[in-house]
């Protein structure tokens, strides 16, 4: 059984492009009106393209939809340097697909490490943002939820069946999604994971862990004059009640700062939302109309 296996999709093509440094890149690229700007998706650390496909569904073809593989996830190339595993790295691979589309601005989702892409990009090139949405992360991340994700990431784990691997999962991430069953963490092992060789595994280069191992788990950079940039777009944050990545004392501080930003609580949920909780849905959907409007 593929990852995508289940219900008909929205339709979309499985395109590539070629970065500086010889990558070549996958994107998922969901057709749609060309009457406002794209909607650009960005995955966590160990995540890729496929948690955006219900995202995708609901607003496609009302907007194009691109949902990006970052270099070393899914079907994108692995690099052979982990060091340039980093935000700017990727912020710099965004701006290629953008630039070698055409597009001029995009609306930027981007969940935990995919928001501190968009971040990067409002510092370094804000004016290819048209407004953003970012999904459970921000300025300051919790050392205890970095602590939590360093404990899995990078572990070459090998699984017989995708219900070995749902349960690995459920290990991982149960006390983020604790109305989740059995049911869906197999849905989300089949996000996470690949067949390969007779076996499952994780869908991602383990050398992604590399450079927390040299740089340290947590950001030295101050990131609050990155969230300051962003916050000068239409802006859309998105939070886990139980986030052990983004705090509330944090949001607040968040919210402070960008006294137009939307704030989104989706109750019961850690880190992250998957963005088709209730609470996430009608908060998207009154942003993405307010930008039509």
């Amino acid at each position: 059984m593929s990852p995508d296996a289940g219900p008909p999709r929205a339709h979309f093509e499985d395109r590539y492009f070629t970065v500086r440094d010889g990558l070549r890149l996958h994107y998922r690229d969901y057709a749609g009106a060309g009457d406002a700007p794209p909607l650009l998706c960005l995955p966590g650390l160990t995540r890729n393209a496929r948690d955006f496909a219900d995202l995708a569904e609901r607003y496609s073809p009302h907007f194009r939809v691109l949902a990006l593989d970052l270099r070393g996830r899914a079907l994108s190339d692995y690099d052979p340097q982990p060091a340039r595993y980093n935000p700017l790295t990727y912020a710099g691979d965004v701006i290629e697909l953008l630039d070698q589309l055409g597009i001029p601005q995009a609306v930027f989702i981007g969940t935990s490490l995919g928001g501190l892409v968009t971040m990067a990009i409002a510092k370094t090139m804000p004016q290819r943002i048209a407004a953003a949405i970012i999904n459970d992360v921000g300025p300051d991340v919790d050392p205890n939820g970095v602590e939590r994700i360093l404990t899995y990431v990078g572990n070459d784990e090998r699984f017989r069946s995708w219900d070995e691997a749902a349960d690995k999962i459920s290990g991982n991430y149960g006390a983020s999604f604790s109305s989740y069953g059995h049911d869906d963490w197999v849905k989300m092992a089949k996000r996470n994971c690949r067949e390969e060789n007779g076996e499952i595994r994780f869908d991602y280069d383990m050398a992604i862990a590399e450079p927390f191992k040299t740089a340290g788990p947590t950001p030295t950079v101050d990131l609050w004059p990155f969230f300051q940039a962003l916050a000068q777009k239409p802006l859309l944050v998105v939070r886990g009640e139980r986030s052990d990545l983004l705090t509330a004392e944090t949001a607040a501080k968040m919210q402070a700062v960008a006294p137009h930003m939307k704030l989104a609580v989706v109750p019961g949920v850690g880190h992250a939302p998957e963005l088709g909780e209730r609470e996430a849905v009608a908060a998207i959907d009154a942003f993405l109309q307010r930008l039509r409007a």
